[in-house]
């Protein structure tokens, strides 16, 4: 088969390389002789070579993924070793027919010269008209930029709107191939709608990080250490755990309720956190937390995303849902270092610890008026059904058209018929068969769908989550033990950190991505991430700023370009029935990152008994354990990451 998909595509670039070389020819006598007419003939003709580029292109794609499916098929039925075997010993082979398929050799050349010749003629159309022979300006050819996307998607590079969008784990899939659907998707889209689940995500992740730079003292101002800041902070991520499986589940049935029942309880959540300082009880303090925390929506959102918005503008939404949570990460710290005010009000005290709660209190109301009269349910009776939507049919369409405009399938009916029992697996497969399409109906079904290098990559989400956690909910401790830094500079520090999520990933997904490859980034962002936390080790008798600050950086902004990697790996390797239903990729995903947050933060309070002093190393020893054991599976499972 692809020796077939090989042989094919040599033969069909040398066409369209043939046929270009004619029109070549035609242009030079143009340019000799001008006429209007056959000047705009020749740029049709030239588009007409492009739309059976993009044809050629689409079809290799297609059976590039047909031959990863099988690759996933055999994963399936006998054992990860045997196609790691497979895949080390061609796919890395320099002269592997399937690197061939894979990397397109050869066609670049085709796209290059189309290219070319199109912009060209596109930008020299006006001087055939001008006694001066200068070129207008002209619009480039839509033909180029179909091109370039096609090119890009089989090559797998990316950008930093697609890079970003990764991160929350929603498919991109293709845009509907009928009006019928389109127009489905249209009635079921209200940007207002969107734009009030974006505005959930960034007060969610305010209202996660607004208590880091005052927690500590809250703490202590209750009559408690210091370092159990980290069950206050932690208390909002175990309810979380609970919380993103009941509201993913809800969202099955209404997006609007939720979004209501989730504001409702944050209010009340925040407002038991900032009465808990005149009550003198830590047991309130951190029942409003746990009340944040049931009240996270983040899968409401994301699903709301993935489901209602049209697929045209799906990724554009999948990166404000991610630049939303990085602002409000950010913006968190920063405002509550500029809560440094004191005053009572009838016997309620407003102070820099309890001014989070009540500001986050007033806006999760506003939030809430704002949702009642502007959010509309999407009519789930237009949602277009899963089972009437077969991939394979749409696939057969496909190739259909690729066989009319470029000549035949690689594989006909006949073959397949000769087949007989490999088509039955093939056919079985859980890409392929109708009934394998759906998605997966409890935590068990999930789980036995999570391949080695799916593990892999939420054991790697796990660690980056417990080493950003560390390094965040403790920060405002360590600070003061060392430095005697006040909630001002702790605040600023954070929200420093914070902001270099939206730049990092701007170099990555527009640059860094484009040069390597996702596992090489992967597998390199590690090892940084690993050097990040060994420099922060205090070793010495004197801990400097300088030393705490650049680690801090190091280990962060590495964490920040391994999520952006992971995830983009992650959502290639998942299997496409985690990409909808209640257990989806982006939940599991974000159960990973939960239960990280909760064991770090249960892991400073631990290591408080023993001492300030000792803090900073204990809770850095398993950040270090974890990065190299994601390290070692990273490598064992590097040859099956593509």
């Amino acid at each position: 088969m692809i020796e077939k998909i090989v042989l094919f595509l040599l033969e069909q670039q040398g066409m369209l390389a043939s046929r270009i070389e004619k029109l070549a020819k035609q242009r030079a006598i143009l340019q000799e002789q001008p006429d209007i007419s056959g000047i705009a003939e020749l740029r049709e003709a030239y588009r007409e070579v492009g739309l059976d580029l993009i044809k050629l292109l689409k079809f290799v794609d297609l059976n590039a993924t047909g031959i990863r499916k099988i690759l996933k098929k055999f994963d399936k039925r006998f054992g990860y070793r045997f196609t790691d075997y497979y895949v080390t010993s061609r796919s890395n082979h320099p002269y592997s027919q399937l690197q061939q398929v894979f990397k397109h050799v050869g066609v670049g050349a085709v796209v290059g010269a189309l290219s070319r010749n199109l912009a060209e003629l596109q930008e020299r159309q006006g001087s055939y008209l001008s006694i001066y022979d200068q070129p207008s300006s002209a619009l480039k050819d839509p033909i180029i930029d179909m091109i370039n996307s096609s090119v890009d998607k089989l090559t797998r590079s990316t950008n930093f709107l697609r890079f970003l969008g990764q991160h929350a784990l929603i498919v991109d899939e293709e845009s509907p191939s009928t009006a019928g659907e389109e127009e489905i998707e249209d009635q079921k889209y209200h940007f207002m709608s969107l734009m009030l689940n974006l505005v959930n995500t960034f007060l969610y992740m305010v209202n996660t990080y607004i208590i880091v730079p005052t927690a500590d003292d809250y703490s202590v101002s209750l009559g408690a250490a210091s370092t159990v800041c980290g069950v206050v902070i932690g208390s909002m991520a175990v309810a979380q755990i609970f919380s993103s499986v009941y509201f993913s589940a809800w969202s099955n049935k209404s997006y609007f309720k939720p979004l209501i029942f989730s504001s409702i309880v944050l209010f009340l959540g925040n407002v038991c956190y900032a009465i808990a300082y005149d009550m003198k009880s830590l047991t309130v303090l951190i029942i409003g937390r746990l009340l944040c925390g049931m009240g996270s929506a983040r899968a409401v959102n994301r699903r709301y995303i993935s489901d209602c918005v049209p697929a045209r503008i799906r990724m554009q939404a999948s990166a404000g849902f991610v630049s939303a949570s990085a602002l409000g990460m950010a913006c968190g710290p920063a405002l509550a270092g500029l809560l440094q005010w004191k005053f009572k009000i009838y016997m309620v005290t407003f102070n820099q610890a309890t001014l989070p709660g009540w500001v986050m209190a007033v806006a999760w109301l506003l939030y809430l008026v704002w949702l009642s009269f502007s959010f509309k349910e999407p009519n789930r009776a237009t949602e277009v059904n899963d089972a009437t939507q077969n991939p394979a049919s749409g696939q057969r369409v496909d190739i259909g058209q690729l066989e009319n405009g470029l000549a035949r399938p690689l594989l006909t009916d006949s073959e397949n018929k000769q087949n007989g029992d490999e088509d039955e697996e093939i056919d079985d497969s859980e890409e392929a068969a109708e009934d394998s399409r759906k998605p997966a109906t409890s935590i068990g079904s999930a789980y036995r769908l999570l391949t080695p290098s799916v593990k892999v990559q939420l054991l790697i989400y796990f660690m980056l989550k417990y080493a950003m956690e560390i390094l965040l909910s403790e920060s405002s401790v360590i600070t003061n033990h060392y430095f005697s830094w006040n909630t001002s500079a702790v605040a600023i520090f954070l929200a420093i950190l914070g902001l270099t999520v939206l730049p990092v990933n701007a170099v990555v997904g527009t640059y860094i991505s484009n040069m390597f490859e996702d596992r090489q980034l992967l597998m390199v962002s590690q090892i940084t991430l690993l050097v990040g936390i060994i420099f922060s080790f205090k070793v010495t008798s004197t801990y400097s700023v300088v030393q705490y600050v650049a680690s801090a950086l190091i280990t962060f902004v590495s964490a920040e370009v391994l999520e952006g990697v992971n995830l983009s790996l992650l959502s290639s390797v998942m299997s496409s029935r985690l990409s909808r239903g209640t257990y989806n990729g982006g939940l599991l995903s974000t159960e990973a990152g939960t239960l990280a947050r909760v064991v770090a933060d249960c892991t400073i309070t631990a290591a408080g008994y023993l001492g300030v002093g000792k803090l900073l190393n204990i809770t850095l020893l398993p950040s270090l354990v974890i990065c190299a054991t994601s390290i070692t599976c990273t490598f064992l499972t590097y040859n099956s990451l593509f």
